[in-house]
């Protein structure tokens, strides 16, 4: 139950779809001025040091934010083509590593609060279930001292999230969340979980701005839940995107593993703005990322 460890895939390249989707939501949600619930449900430990043990071992850094930052932003030598949302993605990475030394990547928890406003009343709850991952991230939260704007719980985020729902009214007296749904998967149960989650979380706050993380693995729950996320937000009148980025299959050396090759993020009720922007720059990333046969990106939204 507890083997999964994030630490061994910081910055790969599910975490720059992730966090690019992440922070270009945010942006945009935090254009209005009334206080914002965030929820991750599945924290991990908040930070990751690429210089580890965990990160070096795995060595999926190298393909992801490594290999993008290398080709975006070169200690010498052109550039490649960027996009505004792959630029905001790059300097906030660049904010944790202020030496110039990729060392440091930020989890999801990072990547909100340091967007976060404290005269708007931003919360941000955060669960994680891994007794380890827990402790640290208990720990990485502390050294912000956010006093009550961040808490994190030793709890199953599913269940976790349940309560929040509908989040408290802000000072203006309007509701308004963005959660964080990325779970290891490594249970095969946790598809079925996040198709139950959202539906019970439209049902108690429908106007909610929800993100799912999931890998794309030769697996029928993996390849049934955007199927069963886009029918959901259909029935429930709701607006939703899915985007895909697909590396590809690169040719192995002796004992290398070919790895996770693909991941999707589905957002419900994404902003206005968030397909323009990824249809700009998932071709970038399948660009620098892609390694072989197979590397492409989908795009697609629906709904409301």
């Amino acid at each position: 139950m507890f083997s999964y460890r994030h630490a061994f895939h910081a910055g790969n390249h599910a975490d720059v779809l992730k966090h690019i989707t992440l922070l270009a939501t945010l942006r945009h949600l935090m254009k209005k001025e009334a206080g914002i619930t965030f929820v991750d449900t599945h924290a991990g430990a908040g930070l990751y040091r690429l210089d580890g043990d965990y990160a070096e071992k795995a060595g999926e850094a190298a393909e992801g934010i490594v290999r993008l930052m290398a080709a975006l932003r070169p200690v010498s030598g052109a550039a490649a083509p960027s996009t505004p949302a792959l630029d905001d993605y790059l300097d906030l990475i660049a904010g944790f590593n202020p030496d110039g030394q990729l060392r440091v990547y930020p989890g999801s928890p990072f990547v909100i609060q340091s967007l976060m406003r404290t005269e708007s009343r931003d919360r941000l709850k955060l669960f994680e279930l891994h007794p380890t991952d827990s402790r640290t991230l208990t720990a990485n939260i502390a050294q912000l001292d956010p006093g009550r704007q961040v808490t994190v719980a030793l709890q199953d985020g599913f269940e976790g999230l349940k309560p929040l729902m509908p989040p408290p009214p802000s000072t203006s007296s309007s509701r308004r969340a963005l959660v964080l749904i990325d779970p290891s998967y490594e249970i095969k149960s946790d598809y079925a979980k996040v198709t139950a989650c959202i539906q019970e979380s439209l049902k108690r706050f429908p106007t909610g701005c929800y993100l799912v993380w999931y890998p794309i693995i030769p697996r029928a729950e993996a390849h049934d839940l955007p199927r069963r996320l886009k029918t959901l937000c259909n029935n429930a009148q709701r607006s939703w995107l899915h985007a895909t980025l697909n590396i590809g299959h690169k040719v192995l050396g002796p004992n290398e593993r070919q790895g996770l090759t693909a991941s999707g993020m589905f957002v419900v009720n994404p902003p206005h703005t968030l397909k323009a922007e990824l249809q700009d720059t998932l071709p970038l990333l399948r660009d620098v990322l892609g390694r072989g046969r197979g590397q492409a990106q989908t795009l697609e939204t629906g709904g409301a």
